[in-house]
């Protein structure tokens, strides 16, 4: 005897949370058994797998458990169903379908309980099916989840925490050779590999369905490095600064890079589609030329949006005393940060480099406003949630190997794809090394070159970027192929790195001059500044040294104006606009600039740089004002 209809759907409901409960616990275990590992690792103090590749072999093994040894005890009900040809090829006439409908309205009639008798329900659209054989089993479809939470859950966090912990100080004095390796390089790794897997595709017969455009989409997201494996192991070892400041700010960058190039390949590819039959849809240059504009004001409009959020964010800190309060700071601060990421989307830019230049300047200026209590809570909370949505991804990565249902791995396309990374990251290192030493006082070595190459590992971005959009064969075999690169790429050249360092011969234990400079930060032009990952300076004569050009000039404009503007810090805006300007600098100079002004002082002893506090008997009362409150 069955169930009555409602009862029944209170049943279904009930185990769709409980099979969801059950794949939470399971990544829950899997983050759980990873950290774990880890610990015993770092005090065993195993060198040769890191946390990431252990996220995958665990997510292998998980992956394996599911597909293999779970079967479903559920008997669900499954219909095919046709549109009718009176009403359904009108309706599909009129509205010239050329993708499959996003949802479909069922109306029981018939065979159904008497309380779904004439009754219509909606379904949404999933994916295709390919006999009854491709239907997959419940737990199986529960394990794979919906790409979009990947792009606007997971990965914002990923990006924020990689500027806002960035040390800029190494950032900014390799700045032209970043920007060179991350702009130029990964557009010669693009292409290197997109046309070099167009030329495999063309030999091969049975992958000629896969486009140009198709290679080019698997070369700009397998351009997107993610050496998080092998950065760790640089950070656990203080590996020589010159290198990790390059491998680091060129995955920062490159993972921006390669996410527009992809966005601007889809734009194409739409304007392609709606091209008419009597137009010449031929790729002219001024087409080239117009994708070229495309790419630039995409990325320089996502970095625009990231810039000013941030900046609001840091006046906002500054000029209301919401530092009193630190948890309302510190969720303003996430709140405002997560919000740069959706605003970029809405906009139809990039929230991936927009959350990025926001971490950036929310570490270079709205750190300094926060108080000591959020300073710290800030930056706890983003490593914690950085870390949770790394190995989260990676442990993903090793399930959705076997659970994933529109695999299509091709033994060719997967050889050619790592040749043509291989050649993609030497035409990217090597030739563009060579042209930079050109100019470099600090020259790139070989040995520092040979580890820039073997550090180009895939990861989360590339994943991300794949699982997108597999709705055609070219894409699934796109994303198989990833998965099989990332998961190699981590396990193998994380695995190897501590033994490849010491192989090149590269110095780790290098103190990491932590007392230097920022080559943007201040000197005693710009007292009472911090940011995320330095401490206060005093030697002006110091901080020239290493600085680029590029940091140079941008140097005495932030100290003289942004700072002054966005900051607590010294000198004020008073001080550094003309005279004409001082109404308005007044207006942009907080009371707690105005308190440390040297002016103000009448004692030696007026600033507490232990405490960072203003003392009692050394401000003055004076005109009437009274005597500002302590500030942290």
């Amino acid at each position: 005897m069955s169930l009555p209809p409602d009862i029944n759907y209170d049943e279904k409901k009930l185990l769709d949370h409980k099979f969801d409960s059950l794949l939470l616990l399971l990544y829950t275990f899997l983050l759980t058994l990873t950290v774990l590992t880890i610990w015993m690792f770092k005090h065993r103090r195993l060198a040769y797998v890191h946390e990431t590749g252990l996220a995958i072999i665990y997510g292998l093994v998980v992956g394996a458990i599911i597909r293999f040894g779970v079967h479903e005890e559920r008997h669900r009900v499954g219909i095919y169903v046709e549109p009718k040809q009176d009403e359904g090829s009108s309706m599909i006439k009129h509205q010239n379908l050329s993708s499959p409908p996003d949802m479909l309205f069922l109306k029981t009639m018939g065979r159904y309980a008497d309380e779904l008798q004439n009754r219509t329900w909606e379904y949404d659209f999933k994916r295709e099916v390919v006999g009854h054989h491709d239907i997959e089993s419940e737990i199986d479809e529960k394990a794979i989840f919906d790409p979009e939470i990947f792009f606007n859950v997971l990965l914002p966090p990923i990006i924020f925490h990689a500027g806002y912990s960035m040390k800029k100080q190494y950032f900014f004095r390799n700045l032209g050779s970043i920007l060179t390796f991350a702009f130029i390089g990964t557009s010669i790794s693009m292409f290197s590999v997109g046309g070099f897997m167009y030329g495999v595709c063309q030999v091969i017969p049975h992958l000629n369905n896969i486009t140009f455009i198709d290679n080019l989409h698997f070369g700009a997201l397998i351009s997107a490095t993610d050496p998080v494996t092998v950065l760790a192991v640089f950070s656990d070892l203080n590996v020589d600064v010159t290198l990790n400041a390059l491998v680091f700010g060129e995955s920062v960058l490159n993972d921006a890079v390669a996410i527009v190039f992809s966005e601007t390949l889809k734009d194409y590819e739409e304007s392609l589609a709606l091209c008419r039959p009597h137009q010449d849809c031929s790729y002219t240059a001024l087409q080239m030329l117009k994708a070229v504009l495309d790419f630039f004001g995409i990325f320089g409009a996502s970095f625009l949006v990231g810039t000013v959020m941030g900046c609001v964010t840091a006046l906002l800190t500054k000029f209301t005393q919401i530092r009193q309060h630190p948890l309302l700071e510190s969720t303003l601060f996430m709140l405002m940060s997560y919000s740069t990421f959706l605003l970029a989307e809405v906009l139809d830019l990039t929230g991936i480099v927009a959350v990025l230049f926001c971490g950036i300047t929310q570490a270079h200026y709205t750190y300094n406003n926060l108080s000591e209590v959020s300073k710290g809570t800030t930056k706890q909370f983003f490593d914690v949630l950085n870390f949770m949505a790394e190995n989260f991804i990676f442990s993903y990565i090793g399930v959705s190997l076997f659970t994933f249902p529109k695999h299509r791995f091709d033994t060719t396309f997967t050889v050619g794809a790592f040749v043509a990374i291989l050649v993609g990251r030497f035409l990217n290192v090597y030739p563009l090394s060579l042209v930079l030493n050109l100019g470099r006082k600090h020259k790139i070595g070989w040995n520092i070159q040979h580890m820039m190459m073997f550090s180009g590992l895939r990861g989360a971005i590339a994943f991300a970027l794949a699982i997108r959009n597999t709705f055609s064969e070219s894409r699934q075999i796109i994303l198989s192929t990833t998965l099989i690169i990332v998961i190699v790429t981590v396990i193998v050249n994380g695995g190897m790195a501590f033994s490849v360092l010491s192989w090149l011969g590269i110095p780790i234990g290098v103190d990491d001059e932590a007392g230097l400079t920022n080559p943007i930060a201040h000197d005693r032009s710009a007292a009472n500044y911090q940011s995320v990952d330095e401490e206060m300076v005093n030697d002006p004569a110091r901080s020239l040294l290493n600085k680029s050009w590029l940091a140079r000039q941008w140097s005495g404009i932030d100290n003289r104006f942004f700072k002054p503007l966005m900051t607590h810090c010294q000198p004020t805006l008073l001080d550094t606009l003309p005279t004409r300007c001082l109404p308005l600098a007044r207006i942009f100079t907080s009371t707690d600039q105005l308190a440390r002004h040297p002016m103000r002082k009448k004692e030696s002893t007026s600033w507490d740089e232990n405490t960072n506090k203003i003392q009692e008997d050394s401000l003055p009362i004076a005109n009437g004002e009274q005597k500002p409150a302590e500030t942290e």
